[in-house]
């Protein structure tokens, strides 16, 4: 199993925490965005969008984070589980999890900020004010959402990380990167302070990747 990422990546740093969740033996590849790796034809071939994580196995290619960790909960059922068992509740955490992984971080990956200050020429002040106004209404939204659900626990989703959680956790780090206030999010700052004091959390950070 060989996965292609960056360690920045906020996409890429989700799949390293659910492998190591589930305790899957892998070798991490660096492709890096900075210098434009993603954009070669080595690496388009694996990921026609130029995007990490790729994930190999068994000489087939898998991206997309989020359908790359529900593929490993799949393939490995015996090991740690991503989502619950009850349908009702696999369904919130897919609900979490997509408002951070398709509302949130889309708007504030790094081609997206490379676009607005090269082609729209925006200033690096009008960039992190777009940067800092999309995390805010998005946490806005997610802190009240997991605040007032009975649901949400020590985690997002009751005593054990979910998918919501390995989605949460690089996006806040994103978050503070980019000097982001997070006051107002007590609820998200308690939830990513349990999860840093788990080992598959800290193995998975950036800066512990050989490309850091």
């Amino acid at each position: 199993m060989i996965l292609y990422d960056y360690c920045r990546s906020s996409a890429a740093y989700r799949v390293r925490i659910a492998l190591n969740l589930k305790g899957l033996v892998h070798e991490q590849i660096p492709v890096n965005l900075v210098d434009g790796e993603q954009s070669s034809q080595q690496h388009k071939q694996r990921n026609p969008q130029g995007l990490v994580p790729s994930l190999e196995e068994n000489q087939r290619i898998f991206n997309q984070s989020l359908a790359i960790m529900e593929y490993l909960d799949e393939a490995y059922p015996s090991s740690y589980s991503l989502l619950p068992e009850d349908v009702n509740e696999r369904a919130r955490v897919r609900a979490l999890s997509l408002t951070i992984a398709c509302d949130i971080h889309p708007l504030n990956n790094l081609r997206v900020l490379k676009y607005l200050t090269g082609t729209l020429a925006v200033t690096e002040q009008q960039k992190l004010e777009w940067y800092s106004h999309w995390i805010t209404e998005g946490f806005a939204a997610l802190e009240k959402t997991l605040a007032e659900s009975e649901s949400t626990g020590r985690f997002c989703h009751g005593d054990k990380p979910t998918l919501a959680d390995i989605c949460l956790v690089p996006q806040v780090f994103n978050a503070k990167r980019f000097n982001v206030s997070l006051d107002d999010f007590p609820t998200i700052n308690r939830i990513v302070e349990a999860c840093d004091k788990l080992m598959a959390f800290k193995t998975a950070h950036p800066s512990e990747q050989a490309d850091a």
